[in-house]
């Protein structure tokens, strides 16, 4: 289900799917306690479904499902594989610098979440990159 995002990104299907397969150490950026949003439920679904490690990263840095939240992506000690942005697009670009800075594996930027120049400049520093989208969309496909 993955689609075409505007001018330039298109996500590949074999990327998702590694992602979503392959357990690793999730930032989920804009995650927090609040049930109104949607960062809680997908991170709970990567969490509880797909075995992956959250790691809430928030403005104000707050625990999220017993796991110890920070304020940014370089607080966080050891390997990140996925930077996933819950982030409006005018502000997802600052993310992907700093998962860039830290040497992460991955770029998700959620449903609705698009920025093509940050895709570009996450793609030429070998991060992989998926746009406009949900794991808990894509799954499903898998």
């Amino acid at each position: 289900m993955s689609n075409e995002t505007g001018a330039g990104h298109v996500n590949d299907p074999a990327v998702i799917r590694r992602l979503l397969q392959t357990r690793g150490r999730w930032a989920v950026v804009g995650l927090s306690n609040n049930p109104r949003r949607v960062a809680p439920g997908v991170s709970r679904f990567l969490q509880d479904d797909l075995g992956m490690e959250i790691i809430p990263v928030s403005l104000s840095g707050e625990d999220v499902f017993g796991n110890r939240g920070y304020t940014r992506l370089a607080e966080i000690p050891g390997q990140i594989d996925v930077v996933d942005c819950f982030v409006n697009s005018q502000k997802v670009g600052d993310i992907v610098d700093q998962a860039i800075a830290i040497g992460a594996g991955a770029v998700w930027l959620q449903l609705g979440v698009r920025d093509e120049s940050a895709a570009k400049r996450a793609k030429a520093a070998g991060l992989e990159v998926v746009m406009d989208t949900c794991p808990k969309i894509e799954y499903p496909f898998l």
